[in-house]
């Protein structure tokens, strides 16, 4: 375990700060959509992507919001043309803009990768000194999505530059670009991995930012971002997210109370949600998790674009970073509600009990209407405290509170909470 003072060198002025996001039009809200990375890697062709759009729309998911297709590394050919451009592999993406439009018709949004060095991580070409150029391109085929990764950077003596200006290269071809155009800019992901703060920074010149390195289908790996994360929430909001990399869900490696974590978890801190799932062979519970309207509701949230944050870290003292055991109590403000998310990192079932003002966003001596945004039931009124029972290993809880009226009158003690609860005549309060 690690104090929070100490987390990977980071400042608490710096973790605290709090970050605008780039309102230039697009991506206020998170990005929901599929890359085809974590099903297919460098396995891709023209077909897939045009069945996985399909499968898109027939499964229901573009009813549920979902609306960009991405492909990810290994799309082009590993030289560029004789004058310099990007050229699409000729077996496998024989006519991209034909692609792009079959993905319009379907009334989705097509979206690309590229990488801010050399190379890719893949190893075919990187857009570093052809930014304007190759963003150009990506325009004219008919994509409007970016996501811009971090292998193969230069030498120093050729960069000449920090992190932060190599990815202001193509933040200022995309500016660039969308006024020469009369077009919309490119919605901009930076894939930097959170090496230099980038949450700090990435705001400035893009939509969204990947926090940690690559996510892997085990339990592990979701605990370790979800710790990672629990103490940058602030740097979320509207036109700006911190990107906790794409869903692993239907991947194996995760039990179906996993799952349900890292969708909760994900869209309640307002991470994009890019499927990485082989749609083909989705299954009824995958698919039911990634389209439970309730929990996109909040992600989608148009008034409010905060994430939730911590308000008790559970079997660890606050602020402390443990990667195998992150934060278990999170709240939230909605436009509809206080969200509240209870997460068991135990490896047993487990109750968990919080007080109700333990959260920043309730009022005290007012009682909640409580829905359960898993089980789509309204569960009552809480009045003071809530207990959730038996949750499951590694399982979630999210609920929607809302205010209910005064509680009921003649309540002892007089404060749920009596740590500095005192009397006019200055009697305290005790337990």
């Amino acid at each position: 375990m690690i104090p929070f003072t100490s987390l990977h060198g980071i400042s608490m002025l710096a973790l605290l700060t709090s970050v605008s996001g780039l309102s230039n039009g697009v991506a206020k809200l998170p990005a929901l959509g599929y890359n085809t990375w974590n099903a297919y890697q460098c396995n891709i062709d023209q077909n897939l992507v045009l069945t996985t759009a399909k499968l898109v729309k027939s499964l229901g998911l573009q009813d549920a919001g979902y609306m960009h297709v991405n492909i990810d590394d290994c799309w082009s050919e590993k030289n560029r043309s004789a004058s310099g451009d990007l050229v699409p592999d000729k077996v496998r993406f024989p006519n991209i803009t034909a692609m792009t439009s079959q993905i319009h018709s379907l009334g989705l949004r097509a979206g690309i990768y590229g990488d801010s060095g050399w190379f890719t991580c893949a190893g075919y070409p990187g857009s570093f000194m052809n930014e304007l150029r190759d963003v150009t391109q990506f325009q004219e085929w008919g994509f409007d999505y970016l996501k811009y990764d971090n292998c193969a950077i230069p030498f120093d003596d050729i960069i000449r530059e920090g992190i932060v200006g190599k990815y202001q290269r193509m933040a200022d071809a995309i500016a660039s670009l969308a006024k020469t155009s009369g077009k919309k800019p490119f919605i901009f992901s930076l894939c930097e991995w959170g090496w230099s703060q980038v949450w700090l920074w990435g705001a400035s010149m893009g939509h969204s930012w990947r926090v940690t390195g690559d996510i892997a289908p085990q339990w592990e790996s979701l605990a370790a971002i979800i710790n990672f994360n629990s103490f940058i929430t602030q740097a979320t909001d509207f036109y700006g997210h911190n990107d906790m990399d794409m869903l692993q869900l239907g991947n194996g490696g995760l039990s179906l109370d996993e799952a349900k974590s890292h969708f909760t978890a994900w869209a309640l801190m307002k991470s994009p949600l890019l499927i990485g799932t082989n749609l083909s062979a989705i299954t009824s519970d995958i698919l039911g998790i990634l389209t439970n309207k309730e929990i996109l509701a909040i992600n989608q949230d148009p008034v409010i674009g905060k994430s939730i944050s911590p308000f008790r870290w559970g079997i660890n003292p606050d602020w402390t970073s443990n990667s195998s055991f992150p934060a278990q109590y999170w709240s939230g403000p909605s436009q509809n509600g206080t969200v509240f998310m209870l997460l068991n990192t135990l490896n047993q079932p487990a109750d968990m009990f919080f007080n109700l003002t333990e959260s920043p966003w309730i009022r005290a001596g007012r009682q909640y209407s409580v829905r359960d945004l898993w089980s789509h039931t309204n569960n009552g009124t809480a009045v003071r405290n809530f207990t959730a029972h038996s949750v499951p290993a590694h399982g979630v809880v999210a609920l929607l509170l809302k205010d209910a009226g005064n509680e009921p009158s003649g309540i002892f003690p007089q404060c749920s909470v009596w740590w500095q609860c005192i009397d006019k005549n200055g009697t305290h309060v005790g337990g």
